[in-house]
């Protein structure tokens, strides 16, 4: 930062550093500290990993009855690095970054625990069609708002990251009306949605990848709105 590289000023005069009483402290050292960095180093491999075991559940990789297979990686990889990259972020003081992942972070573990309560029967609703379908939907459709919510607030994003949000608008909107109209297709184009999105986490990934080891960051796009 220049703040952090400031130098002393060459145009100042010999004779005025002699008349000081005491040697100048020398500029300090940029101090990269143990928070410094990017978090989305972090956050993105943690939310593709679990993109692409949700996906893979909802293409129907594993039996329906299966479908806590992605629970697994949602919860011990996606969810808690959602919430690691979400507390860093607010750490570096980066507000929109940490509101993104901690959006996500809340998805993933609500996720994993309507499918533990569902399957379990944690909060006295069974696992039948009857009582679980308009669970889900409940579920569907306040994250799909939720997101939507998101979508339109980060316009001022790189166009990039607003691919991602309005594809994982269209996963959960396709997932949504598969569950409400027991069309299996409607979740299988669903699951395909979330290989794309996850497919726009790759990219940005090895952009950040790239910044972190030397290289040029990736194009990410012009942002819908500007100023």
């Amino acid at each position: 930062m220049t703040a952090l590289n400031a130098i002393p000023d060459d145009s100042v005069q010999p004779a005025a550093r002699v008349e000081q009483a005491e040697p100048a402290e020398p500029a300090e050292a940029t101090v990269a500290g143990p928070l410094a960095g990017n978090p989305a180093v972090i956050g993105l491999p943690s939310f593709i990993v679990g993109s692409i075991a949700l996906g893979l559940v909802l293409v129907g990789m594993v039996p329906a009855t299966a479908v806590g297979a992605s629970l697994p990686i949602i919860l011990a990889a996606t969810a808690i690095g959602q919430l690691v990259t979400a507390l860093w972020s607010a750490s570096l003081g980066q507000n929109a970054v940490a509101s993104v992942f901690a959006i996500f972070g809340g998805f993933w573990f609500s996720y994993a625990v309507l499918v533990l309560g569902l399957t379990h029967n944690w909060f006295g609703i069974t696992a039948t069609a009857t009582a679980a379908t308009p669970t889900k939907e409940l579920f569907l459709t306040s994250w799909l708002i939720t997101i939507v919510m998101l979508t339109l607030a980060t316009l001022r994003l790189p166009l990039a990251f607003t691919a991602i949000f309005a594809l994982v608008d269209l996963a959960l909107l396709l997932v949504l009306l598969g569950t409400a109209n027991a069309n299996t297709s409607l979740v299988k184009a669903g699951g395909y949605a979330v290989f794309l999105f996850a497919l726009v986490g790759v990219y940005l990934y090895f952009g950040a990848l790239s910044v972190a080891t030397g290289g040029k960051p990736v194009p990410t796009g012009r942002p819908i709105l500007h100023g």
